[in-house]
């Protein structure tokens, strides 16, 4: 269960609301939201690690990501306001570990998410250093021990199993330090392809404004790299509609190979109900 009150996080981080973070409705947006989340996550130290990687202590390794969860819970934020990133480890497994965060602006809580991470090596994933594991520990919330997120089924992995595409081409601003699509340029792509989706299911014209309908949530799954140059679509199926908001299930492709899932919940708005059950898998 995550955690509500910032004062149970071990770190705070206070991150500057740019330009760039908000939305259309003027405050920030999910993808805002991953940019604060990552900023925090990049300022903690973890010294004992540190030390060890710098004394050649251990293997070359990348960071990689196995899923992610941004949750944007009301509209806030506003260019050159200071949002208040709290950040501990909810889950220190033997190859992966599990961040949580939550972030506060005016002392009330308007984001949360979290993240899984391994080290990979040459070989696969790493297990953790003790000196990695030390430094985790320091950081750990009450409630550490919690169960990772469940793995989603292998329907998710089919293009049959998405009713809708949106093409999608790989930009080399995209592509990061490890040489592969960016998490979050990731997370762009699920939130594109949401639009497109929207503007199809409301019969919006070419010239008219897309609706106002982006996700204020993500879970992510990566299943494998999304790299540059490369031409990838984006399927999409409505997997539940209530009164104010829709529930996507997302997948990015390269061809027949799937290299990664998404959950998203964005407004209904005017979307009508019984057309969106022509999507619904």
């Amino acid at each position: 269960m995550p955690q509500t009150d910032g004062s149970l996080y071990p770190v705070q981080s206070d991150v500057l609301v740019r330009q760039a973070d908000l939305g259309r409705d003027g405050s920030a947006d999910a993808i805002g939201v991953a940019r604060w989340l990552e900023d925090a996550r990049i300022r903690l130290r973890l010294r004992r690690f540190e030390r060890l990687v710098a004394s050649g202590g251990f293997v070359p390794f990348q960071i990689f990501f196995v899923n992610q969860r941004i949750e944007r819970l009301r509209p806030a934020g506003r260019a050159g306001a200071q949002a208040q990133v709290h950040t501990g480890v909810r889950r220190i497994g033997q190859s992966s570990f599990t961040y949580e965060q939550a972030a506060f602006i005016d002392g009330g809580r308007v984001a949360s998410g979290d993240a899984t991470v391994v080290l990979v090596g040459a070989s696969g994933a790493l297990s953790l250093p003790d000196e990695l594991i030390e430094d985790l520990r320091e950081l750990a919330l009450p409630e550490s021990s919690a169960e990772p997120a469940a793995r989603p089924g292998p329907e998710r992995s089919r293009r049959d199993h998405y009713p809708y595409f949106a093409p999608l081409l790989a930009r080399i601003g995209d592509v990061d330090s490890n040489q592969h699509v960016n998490y979050i340029a990731l997370a762009t792509y699920y939130d594109e392809a949401v639009a497109a989706f929207v503007r199809h299911a409301a019969g919006t014209a070419g010239t008219d404004p897309v609706p106002d309908l982006p996700p204020q949530s993500f879970r992510v799954h990566y299943l494998g790299e999304v790299t540059y140059p490369g031409r990838y679509e984006v399927g999409v199926v409505v997997r539940s509609v209530d009164a104010d908001s829709v529930s996507y299930e997302l997948g990015v492709f390269r061809d027949s190979e799937c290299l990664g899932v998404a959950e998203a919940v964005g407004p209904r708005g005017d979307l009508n109900a019984e057309s969106l059950k022509a999507w619904t898998g």
